[in-house]
């Protein structure tokens, strides 16, 4: 027989972990998000994006072509390896995701990141469970899979909060960059909710010769940001 003590202590786990979830996707967590545009910037330069259903379709196009099929399913096995205590996983699908990264911006974005998350779960005591030096290059999810394993955040709830975070973070580049007023940003939000469930279930059926990442149009951006004249973002 399941006590209420027991009941109130399983609640007050779930009740934490959902906190520490809130924690690691905040936009106050001091990680340098906000400082990049992931060639959204490039984007809006060129007139490929000028208006919130402009911003919305690229952004979609991105989450269904890029994170679906690349960072979903690669954040899947990063959990489990963390999980596991996997080091050999860990490294390699952590190279992956570097690798796949199409322009020197977006994999320093990655890379920086990753290595500015791990200063900050170093400060609050969380453990890296795997050997390999976090002096090299370390992708964002990397360690924010591992943050997720060591808060008992489960795998899924994981996965809406990064999907959650990126969106948040690219519409907040676009209020600034098209201009948008708020109202607008909240309306791409919320078409960009429904199709979050859509990008999760397409990652979590990605085998591995499957993940793959194919946004031409991104890397033309990027790679055409890194000699943009005039920026406010990094990339």
């Amino acid at each position: 027989m399941i006590s209420g003590t027991d009941i109130q202590a399983k609640n007050g786990v779930k009740i934490q972990s959902t906190l520490r979830l809130w924690q690691l996707i905040s936009p106050a967590l001091p990680v340098g998000a906000y400082a990049y545009s992931q060639g959204l910037e490039s984007a809006v330069e060129r007139g490929w994006v000028d208006n919130e259903q402009s911003v919305y379709d690229w952004l979609c196009g991105v989450m269904n072509h890029s994170l679906a099929s690349l960072d979903v399913p690669v954040a899947i096995r990063l959990y489990r390896a963390h999980k596991n205590g996997d080091d050999a996983a860990i490294v390699y699908w952590n190279q992956y995701l570097l690798a796949s990264r199409e322009t020197a911006e977006l994999r320093l974005e990655d890379a920086q990141l990753g290595k500015a998350l791990a200063r900050v779960l170093g400060g609050l005591g969380v453990e890296k469970p795997c050997t390999w030096d976090c002096t090299h290059n370390i992708a964002y999810l990397s360690m924010f899979s591992l943050a997720a394993v060591y808060w008992g955040i489960n795998e899924n709830d994981m996965l809406m909060g990064f999907l959650w975070a990126w969106s948040e973070n690219q519409v907040s580049a676009a209020i600034k960059l098209v201009p948008l007023g708020q109202t607008s940003g909240q309306g791409i939000l919320s078409k960009l909710m429904t199709d979050i469930p859509q990008v999760l279930a397409q990652g979590a059926g990605c085998r591995d010769d499957q993940i793959s990442n194919s946004v031409p149009g991104l890397a033309i951006a990027s790679a055409g940001h890194e000699t943009q004249y005039s920026r406010l973002f990094r990339s």
